[in-house]
């Protein structure tokens, strides 16, 4: 069975949560409003209708990036996995809305953002001796290479 992909425009309506799994995977979660907007040509105005709330889960990367990045009252784009889960609580039924993100941002129709890269830890630069020794053992460089490189 396939997902559903979504793509969602709206504003952030809660502050932005963190977590972090038992084994230690980050997430960050957050509500936001979508309501869908027309223009009126009768009375020349646009108009708001009734707004959506969802749950937006960001898991890993993502989550830490979204933690540093977003704040309640962002207008955003968020496109990802869709699902509904229904539940009963004192004989009423309730049905909640959530999106496990996949890609989420600014919406820059409404706004400029400054985008700032982040760089992966680079294995070789956080322990050079390590690096230095699997460089060494390298079959394919020559010997007179490996005998400068010590």
């Amino acid at each position: 069975m396939s997902d559903t992909q979504v793509t969602l425009v709206g504003n952030v309506v809660s502050d932005v949560r963190s977590a972090t799994t038992l084994s230690g995977i980050p997430l960050a979660t957050f509500r936001m409003a979508v309501a869908p907007r027309r223009y009126d040509r009768d009375t020349n105005q646009w108009t708001q209708g009734e707004s959506t709330f969802y749950t937006v889960a960001a898991w890993r990367r993502l989550a830490e990036h979204t933690l540093c990045s977003i704040d309640k009252g962002d207008p955003v784009v968020v496109t990802g996995k869709l699902r509904a889960r229904a539940w009963q609580r004192d004989d009423r039924r309730h049905t909640s809305v959530e999106v496990e993100a996949t890609a989420l941002g600014h919406d820059l129709t409404r706004g400029t953002s400054v985008f700032t890269r982040t760089r992966r830890p680079d294995p070789d630069l956080e322990n050079p001796s390590e690096a230095t020794a699997i460089r060494l053992a390298d079959p394919t460089e020559p010997a007179e290479a490996s005998a400068q490189a010590a």
